[in-house]
């Protein structure tokens, strides 16, 4: 179960989602990934933050935004924005 104002992607569990994850981790304190066998849950306190190069760093080969993100991450909780080289997943805002 996903904590409430928890954000972040859901990816597949296979060698580029975990690289992902690992990135995901690195960068953003109180993360927690569950994994759930073909996919992992990615739950950060209101902020994600993935750095195209954090994950090169790890696999050492380039990893393209959007792209390779969109092969391995069927779904996302939050509002996701990409930028040069950067994912950001936030929180959604609450309606008045």
């Amino acid at each position: 179960m996903t904590a409430p104002g928890a954000v972040g992607p859901v990816l597949v569990a296979d060698p580029l989602g975990r690289a992902v994850a690992e990135a995901i981790k690195l960068r953003n304190p109180g993360v927690l990934v569950t994994d759930r066998g073909a996919y992992l849950r990615i739950s950060c306190p209101d902020t994600c933050v993935l750095s195209a190069s954090d994950v090169e760093a790890s696999t050492g080969t380039p990893f393209a935004l959007p792209l390779d993100l969109e092969r391995v991450m069927p779904s996302f909780s939050g509002n996701l924005s990409l930028s040069s080289g950067v994912a950001t997943w936030t929180r959604t805002k609450a309606r008045p």
